[in-house]
């Protein structure tokens, strides 16, 4: 074993070329790691990834139940397609929805 810059290492970390990580190393890349995080996030900026959605993701992005959905579909609000037995929903078109349904208060 050797002492070196107060740390004891063995042989063969100092032949493997030991790196030592400091605090201050670890807050640096916490912070660019974080820096990194938010460049992602901004640049999504809220996009949905993809474009169809199965029955279940719509109610989670809603909060509806089935029967909501169902009825929804039923009353020709929200278009969907069948495919092998499973409706699929247009992301884009559900946001249009929402945004022609939107309501302006004028208080």
């Amino acid at each position: 074993m050797v002492i070196k810059g107060g740390f004891v290492l063995t042989k063969k970390q100092l032949q493997m070329g030991a790196t030592i990580i400091t605090t201050e190393d670890l807050r640096e890349f916490k912070m660019e790691l974080l820096d990194d995080i938010k460049l992602l996030l901004k640049n999504q900026s809220g996009q949905q990834s993809k474009k169809w959605l199965k029955s279940f993701e719509v109610r989670e992005l809603l909060g509806i139940s089935p029967g909501t959905l169902q009825n929804l579909r039923i009353n020709g609000t929200l278009p969907y397609t069948k495919m092998g037995g499973v409706l699929y929903y247009d992301y884009q078109e559900i946001m249009k929805i929402l945004e022609g349904n939107k309501i302006h208060n004028k208080f």
